[in-house]
C-alpha cells in the first residue's frame, strides 16, 4: 500500500537548494511565532503523507543547531482502516532512530458508522483524531503540538470559511487549544506545497495514502485548492500575496464591531433608534 510520489529527482544542486529553503522557511516561521522554546518536548502528528514526513525531517535537522534545546516523538494514529500498512511508519521510525507512539484507536468504523455513504468524512475524522492525540499529548508531558499544514492548507482554509462559513479566519501558525491545555504549531506555514511534494519525493518517504477521505473528489477543499492554483498560473506570486495579507490586518478598514469601536464621533447621549423595517412589515402584518 506505500507508495512514492511520481516526481522527477531533481540534481544534487537543486535538491540542496530546496532544502536549504525549506529548512530556512520553518527556522523563520518558528523563530517568527515563537513556536518551540527550551525545554519543549513537541510531538510531531506524523500521518504518514508527504506533509508530516517533511516536517519531521526538517525539524530533525533544525534541532541539531537550533539555538534551544527541544525533544521530539512521532506520533502516529492507527485509525484501523482496512488495508492500513501498520509497519510502515514503526519500520521507517525505527530506521532513522526517532523516539515514536502508535496509538491504536478504531475511528475509522465510527466515521463509516456516522456519516452516511458519499457524504464528506473529514469534520468528523479530524474532531476523532484531534481528541485522541490531544489525550495522548496531555498524559506524555507534550508541551507543544507540531501539525503538517502548509501555506496552501492555511489559504485553502481561509477561502472555505470565507466562501462557506461568513468569517474571515484560517489556520494559524501557533493556536492555543479551547480548552487551553495545549499549543498547536504548524512549522510549515510558510512552504508551499509544491516544494515538499519535490522535497518528499527526493527523500523518498514511504507514502501511505489516506483511504478514508482521499478518494471524496467533491470535497470543497478540493474545489478551492483549484481555484488557488488556476489564479497562480493566471498571475503567479498571487498566492504569497494572499498569505502576506493574512499578515497584515487592519480592523478599522474590516466592519467587526468587537474588534474595532466604530463608536467615535457619537454623542454620549443615548443613541436614537432606528427604524426597522422588518419590525414595521411584522407589526403590519399582525395589525
Amino acid at each position: 500500500m506505500s507508495v512514492q510520489l511520481e516526481i522527477p529527482h531533481a540534481p544534487l544542486a537543486e535538491a540542496d537548494k530546496l532544502a536549504r529553503r525549506l529548512r530556512r522557511q520553518v527556522g523563520q516561521a518558528i523563530g517568527d511565532f515563537g513556536m518551540i522554546e527550551d525545554g519543549d518536548q513537541v510531538m510531531v502528528c506524523l500521518s504518514g503523507g508527504k506533509d508530516s514526513y517533511t516536517l519531521l525531517d526538517l525539524l530533525l535537522q533544525l534541532q541539531a543547531k537550533a539555538p534551544v534545546r527541544f525533544g521530539l516523538v512521532a506520533v502516529n494514529l492507527d485509525q484501523k482502516q482496512p488495508g492500513f500498512p501498520a509497519h510502515v511508519l514503526p519500520d521507517y521510525l525505527s530506521a532513522r532512530g526517532v523516539p515514536f507512539h502508535i496509538i491504536e484507536q478504531d475511528t475509522y468504523s465510527t466515521v463509516t458508522r456516522v456519516i452516511p455513504a458519499g457524504k464528506t468524512l473529514c469534520s468528523l475524522c479530524s474532531r476523532l483524531r484531534r481528541g485522541a492525540l490531544y489525550t495522548w499529548a496531555a498524559a506524555n508531558g507534550i508541551s507543544k503540538i507540531a501539525l503538517g499544514h502548509h501555506r496552501d492548507d492555511i489559504l485553502a482554509t481561509f477561502f472555505l470559511n470565507l466562501f462557506y462559513q461568513a468569517q474571515l479566519k484560517a489556520m494559524p501558525p501557533k493556536l492555543r487549544s479551547d480548552d487551553g491545555r495545549h499549543v498547536v504549531i504548524r512549522p510549515l506555514a510558510y512552504c508551499r506545497e509544491s516544494d515538499i511534494a519535490e522535497y518528499a519525493a527526493q527523500r523518498q518517504f514511504p507514502i501511505i495514502p489516506c483511504n478514508l477521505c482521499g478518494s471524496q473528489d467533491n470535497l470543497q477543499r478540493r474545489a478551492v485548492q483549484r481555484m488557488l492554483a488556476e489564479w497562480e498560473r493566471q498571475q503567479p506570486g498571487r498566492s504569497e500575496n494572499i498569505f502576506r495579507a493574512l499578515g497584515h490586518v487592519s480592523p478599522s478598514q474590516l466592519a467587526d464591531r468587537r474588534l474595532f469601536d466604530f463608536s467615535f464621533g457619537v454623542s454620549s447621549a443615548a443613541a436614537p433608534v432606528w427604524p426597522d423595517d422588518a419590525a414595521d412589515d411584522a407589526a403590519s402584518t399582525q395589525a
